[in-house]
């Protein structure tokens, strides 16, 4: 028998026990299916992740903050040093001069300060007021945008980002309209006086998992925080939660390393977007990686079916390999006839629960991405790749061809004679 006789013969024999098979086929399936939902998944949350910090800068800027100071439980209450550093609440203060150390570290070409503001409200065209909350780092770094352009520093104009969720409530009946329509911001300063600024719109940005709020461009960031400042007492503490640091191009990950040493040296911790998210990676990670372990478990459940179905085909087959191996075909064929046999079970059901995953995980990526998941645009919560699938076919293939090497090994080792003998 040629190659292509033994798997045609292979596939045939499958369905001699259609209900056996069958059983066995849907155990591989669940699997599959399991394995190959979890996985798009994962690689769906990480695509949208990779994409927002892109978007971002990635590695290009650090967040740079004042380290933490830890003590131990028993250590007791910290003194009170009042040559030490300003402190807004639990958070410690950059002062001017630490502005400048980290701006004179190697390999770091720009330092923005993070001022806090804190408006009053934002109105357009004299209609309702809104409550208005500030991201930092929006403006420093680009954000991701549903229209407009990015904000523009040393313009000489003032301009914002406003939020997606801004647009219907102040009056504008989608982002197009929104574009370059002047907007009036309020502040209160120290003595109680509410100052109004006018801002024009740049752009309107998408919601993201790097935190909702207005951006603000360095002229309209320097306003309004001169103006947050206007009558604040001597003592009041002065200085910023945060800096945002940007980095010489085409740095490799050693200088990344070495810039963050040299400043954790100097009394900082320093942050890309990647690091800040990290602990949300492990966690995704870390629930795709258990469903992933279950649906394995599965496989390997599904396994021991293959391992019974073709024991008990072996069995039923006795007198058919003794004729086989007395009419001269060779161990290795008959083994390599069961081993085929088993293959095809595995990727019939592994090609029927990834197809079935795909078509119905589709479905409910879109439903999703047009409800419960449209205030985060472009996140497709399974996504699909060919590379993927194959990669989940291929293994619940080779997991089918382990499962029956037994089998065909007791198939090819019976003797003919006692074969053809068995009743």
């Amino acid at each position: 028998m040629t190659a292509g006789d033994i798997l045609r013969s292979a596939v045939s024999n499958t369905f001699r026990s259609k209900v056996r098979t069958a059983l066995t086929v849907v155990a591989i399936f669940i699997g599959a299916f399991t394995l190959t939902l979890t996985s798009a998944i994962g690689a769906g949350v990480s695509d949208y992740i990779d994409k927002q910090i892109g978007a971002i800068g990635g590695d290009d800027l650090l967040t740079v903050s004042p380290a933490a100071e830890t003590a131990a439980a028993d250590d007791g209450p910290k003194e009170y040093d009042p040559d030490g550093a300003a402190m807004q609440g639990s958070f410690t203060l950059l002062s001017e001069a630490d502005i400048e150390t980290i701006r004179a570290t190697d390999g770091i070409d720009k330092v923005e300060p993070a001022a806090m503001l804190a408006p009053d409200f934002i109105q357009y065209d004299g209609g309702t007021k809104f409550e208005l909350t500030v991201n930092p780092m929006i403006g420093m770094a680009d954000a991701d945008l549903a229209a407009g352009r990015q904000l523009e520093d040393g313009s000489g104009s003032r301009e914002v980002l406003l939020p997606s969720s801004y647009l219907e409530p102040m009056g504008f009946a989608d982002e197009q309209a929104a574009l370059d329509q002047t907007v009036s911001i309020a502040v209160t300063d120290y003595a109680g006086t509410q100052h109004t600024v006018d801002a024009v719109v740049a752009g309107v940005q998408n919601d993201s998992l790097f935190g909702d709020g207005a951006g603000f461009n360095e002229e309209l960031r320097t306003e309004m925080d001169a103006l947050q400042k206007t009558g604040m007492p001597a003592g009041v503490p002065s200085g910023y939660i945060t800096s945002v640091a940007y980095l010489s191009t085409d740095i490799s990950a050693d200088e990344l390393d070495g810039i963050k040493s040299d400043l954790a040296d100097q009394g900082f911790t320093a942050l890309t977007v990647a690091d800040q998210i990290g602990a949300i990676q492990t966690v995704i990670n870390g629930i795709i990686g258990v469903l992933n372990a279950f649906a394995v478990i599965a496989l390997v459940a599904a396994g021991f079916g293959i391992v019974n179905t073709l024991l008990m085909s072996v069995q039923e087959r006795t007198r058919e390999i003794g004729l086989m191996k007395a009419m001269g075909m060779g161990g290795g064929k008959i083994f390599a006839l069961f081993s085929f046999e088993a293959i095809f079970i595995g990727f019939l059901g592994s090609a029927l629960g990834a197809g079935v995953a795909i078509g119905l995980g589709t479905a409910i990526s879109s439903v999703l991405s047009n409800t419960v998941l449209s205030a985060l645009p472009g996140l497709n919560i399974m996504l699909f790749t060919p590379a993927s699938v194959a990669v989940i076919i291929g293994v619940v293939m080779l997991i089918a061809f382990l499962a029956g090497t037994l089998p065909a090994r007791r198939a090819a080792r019976q003797n003919p004679i006692d074969a053809l003998r068995y009743e």
